[in-house]
């Protein structure tokens, strides 16, 4: 599988840290899209566990019951993901701070989702660090943590230390992970599944998505599979010449257009091939390709296989 990027496939493990009153919202975007990159790679590249301060179920803000597979102080990792979301102000006693102080010998970087913020801040874990927190809790936030540097962001990466402001940002976050660590193709097809064509994340500082010309461009791609436009085309629609796409979408998604385009295309061949019973003829033509030699051709290339034979492979 081409990455775009290089990057190691090492297995990463994460904590989530729940506590009453967490958001399914948030819940469902962190963990869906690491469920989804280990499908859609084949590999086991992230590995979750749900973690409470003691093993009792945790309930969530709607009344979703999660039974935590350990207690903060029998589990570690490579990052511990805080999320408390509503009532946030009710975990911050000394019990949490101790869990959360203790975890840093166990786990290498720590991440607060939605209002987890808070509750590293109160146990001093976001000195010295900036770090974002649910907008509506900003002011606050930065007046109660003058010694952290409060930024105005969807999320903020600083070193070991993460933040981000609700749950569409943790999908946000996720996204960008993913590129970070896998490769853009791989983030690209996350996308795809849940039906996003903002599927760049870029990340400088603070937090970010793909220019909007990319985005735009990725929109358009999504909607001219079977029948592609040409790159010419797609920069004039977006507003940009063709060499200033090649060379956003480059520092976006580590390709240019074309490429991109064509993984798109391949993507979807290659969804049609495992989840229907189409001809490999008709699934050419589904993906922008006039003949089947040439999407086998382009497949091949691609994935390293071809389009029948991945077939017989999913059956």
């Amino acid at each position: 599988m081409q990455k775009w990027t290089k990057s190691p496939a090492a297995l990463q493990r994460f904590g989530v840290l729940l506590f009453d009153g967490f958001s399914n919202h948030c819940l469902a975007n962190t963990v869906e899209p690491l469920r989804a990159a280990n499908t859609l790679s084949g590999q086991r590249l992230y590995d979750w566990q749900f973690l409470s301060l003691d093993p009792r179920p945790v309930t969530s803000s709607s009344g979703l019951q999660v039974a935590p597979h350990a207690a903060l102080t029998d589990a570690d990792g490579d990052m511990l993901l805080v999320m408390p979301s509503y009532g946030f102000q009710a975990h911050g006693g000394w019990r949490t701070q101790a869990g959360l102080r203790a975890a840093t010998r166990r786990f290498r970087t720590f991440v607060g989702l939605d209002t987890g913020s808070w509750l590293l801040a109160q146990a001093g874990l976001l000195n010295g660090h900036r770090a974002t927190i649910h907008w509506e809790e900003l002011t606050a936030f930065t007046e109660r943590f003058p010694e952290v540097e409060t930024c105005r962001e969807r999320y903020v990466i600083d070193g070991d230390r993460i933040t981000c402001s609700g749950a569409m940002a943790a999908f946000d976050l996720v996204m960008h992970l993913i590129g970070q660590d896998h490769g853009q193709a791989l983030a690209l097809e996350v996308a795809q599944l849940f039906m996003t064509s903002d599927s760049a994340r870029s990340h400088s500082g603070g937090a970010g998505s793909a220019s909007s010309h990319v985005n735009k461009a990725l929109a358009l791609m999504q909607e001219n599979l079977e029948t592609p436009l040409t790159i010419p085309e797609i920069a004039r629609r977006v507003g940009r010449s063709q060499k200033a796409l090649e060379s956003r979408m480059r520092a976006d998604l580590g390709a240019g257009p074309a490429k991109v385009y064509r993984r798109l295309r391949l993507n979807l061949a290659r969804k049609l091939i495992g989840e229907t019973d189409l001809s490999i003829a008709e699934i050419a033509l589904r993906a922008g390709y006039e003949d089947p030699s040439a999407l086998t051709r382009a497949f091949r290339a691609e994935f390293g296989l071809s389009p029948r034979a991945l077939r017989s492979r999913a059956r």
